[in-house]
C-alpha cells in the first residue's frame, strides 16, 4: 500500500473520499460505525453531483451530529493498493457545535487527544491523521 499527498487542484477530477479530521473542544473526534468495533476518522463517499466540500460538510453532520463548524481543505491524497489507485481530499474542522446523532450509520462518537489505538483502516488514516497534524503545526 502507498500513500500519497498532492495539492488541492491535483486529482480533482479523481476523488472519491472524503475525510474529515475533526477537532472539538481541543480534541480529536472519532467515530465507530455500528458494524463495526474499532473507530474511524469522519468521512465518507462523494455522492453524484456533489462538490467534495459539499460531502466533506454532509459526512461531518451525518457522522458526529456537527452542527456548527470551520472547515479547510488540507490537500488531495491517494491510496494504492494492488495497482488500484483512489483519490481523496483531506479536510480540517473545527467543531463548535455538536448535535444528537442522526439514524445513520454511526453508532456512536469520542474524544481523545490520540488517535484510537484500534483503528478500522489502522494503515491509511494515522498518514492522514498525521498529515492534518502538520498542518496545524505550520510544517
Amino acid at each position: 500500500m502507498k500513500i500519497e499527498f498532492y495539492d488541492l487542484i491535483k486529482g480533482e477530477d479523481k476523488l472519491i473520499y472524503v475525510v474529515i479530521h475533526s477537532i472539538y473542544k481541543g480534541m480529536g473526534l472519532f467515530v465507530r460505525h455500528k458494524e463495526r468495533e474499532t473507530w474511524e476518522i469522519p468521512g465518507g463517499h462523494i455522492e453524484m453531483g456533489e462538490s467534495p466540500l459539499e460531502a466533506a460538510k454532509r459526512e461531518l453532520f451525518e457522522e458526529t451530529g456537527a452542527l456548527y463548524f470551520d472547515l479547510f481543505p488540507i490537500c488531495n491524497y491517494s491510496v494504492e493498493i494492488d495497482s488500484s489507485k483512489t483519490y481523496g481530499k483531506l479536510f480540517l474542522a473545527k467543531v463548535h457545535t455538536l448535535g444528537p446523532l442522526g439514524d445513520y450509520e454511526i453508532a456512536e462518537i469520542k474524544t481523545q487527544k490520540t488517535l484510537p489505538e484500534q483503528m478500522t483502516y489502522s494503515e491509511i488514516q494515522p498518514p492522514l491523521y498525521k498529515r492534518v497534524s502538520q498542518f496545524i503545526e505550520g510544517k
